[in-house]
């Protein structure tokens, strides 16, 4: 049964079928005479799926050959690291091979083509490939997505991940943070709120529309503060007299339609009973000692 991925007509697209006309044959070459890709968009190879490969190696050999290109007077991989790996720590000293010359572009998008069919490239892997698909060989987003058999959005997405903070990169290209959270944190735009909220996404377990809310209630713009009503000068007036005739702080709170309040301080139950004296009988002395004492058990 022909095996399908989301890449379009995927390898067969890239490697059609063609004769020996078409510079393409079938060897078996010495393990040591083959060359790592350096269009290779993978870095890290899951070492327990390795292992697992190693051992089918062993029992099995090389089912499938690997893909390769003349390159001086060695051999260049162009597809199939994982199997040349496996083979070399299985310690088989040739693996079959499919020989064919093609340029540096066909070459790296065959690499990732073959990566993205058997065992996904975590998104920054993808994004750096894309990048050098751009940067080295001049192809812009709509030839990548050809080449790649992906949509042209998909692409640039992808590659804006490489906007990010270098420490973010890192929580993708680990699988700590999804592409999904990491495309979200590009709207934060300040480095340090984006590292903030990766770490906040992480660790609290955020969904990508959490993170979304996240993001937009850090960036929301503060309420703007309310400001005080301008006070006359007869408030002004009033609040000094007050003030003198109490011997303590006063302050007139104006509001609304000329509606306020009048704020008078004190300090401890004997100024409490002052002020009671020196208001309810106007003309007594601000300094004298209270008439009327209060305390605690009073209500």
């Amino acid at each position: 049964m022909e095996r399908r991925s989301g890449l379009g007509k995927g390898l067969s697209a890239l490697i059609p079928d063609a004769g020996p006309q078409a510079g393409t044959e079938l060897r078996e070459l010495p393990v040591t005479a083959i060359k790592t890709n350096e269009y290779q968009p993978r870095t890290e190879f899951d070492e327990e799926a390795l292992a697992t490969l190693t051992a089918s190696v062993t029992e099995l050999g090389i089912l499938q050959p690997v893909l390769v290109r003349p390159v001086g007077d060695h051999f260049e991989l162009v597809a199939g690291e994982r199997r040349w790996r496996a083979a070399q720590a299985a310690g088989l000293e040739t693996i079959p091979a499919i020989v064919r010359v093609v340029d540096d572009p066909l070459s790296l998008a065959q690499a990732l083509v073959e990566n993205l069919q058997r065992e996904d490239l975590n998104a920054m892997e993808e994004a750096v490939a894309y990048r050098q698909l751009g940067d080295e060989f001049g192809l812009d987003a709509d030839a990548i997505a050809t080449r790649v058999g992906k949509a042209r959005p998909t692409i640039a997405n992808t590659l804006r991940l490489l906007q990010l903070p270098p420490e973010i990169q890192a929580m993708v290209r680990d699988r700590r943070l999804s592409a999904g959270h990491a495309r979200t944190l590009l709207a934060a735009e300040d480095p340090e709120l984006q590292a903030s909220l990766a770490a906040r996404a992480i660790d609290e377990q955020l969904s990508v529309r959490a993170l979304e809310a996240a993001v937009k209630a850090a960036q929301r713009p503060p309420a703007p503060k309310r400001r005080p009503r301008e006070r006359s000068a007869s408030i002004l007036e009033v609040e000094e007299r007050l003030s003198e005739r109490l011997a303590t702080s006063v302050e007139v709170q104006m509001g609304a339609k000329d509606r306020g309040r009048i704020v008078i301080q004190f300090s401890g139950i004997e100024d409490l009973t002052r002020l009671f004296d020196v208001l309810a009988s106007p003309d007594a002395d601000p300094d004298a000692a209270p008439q009327t004492p209060l305390d605690s058990s009073n209500d």
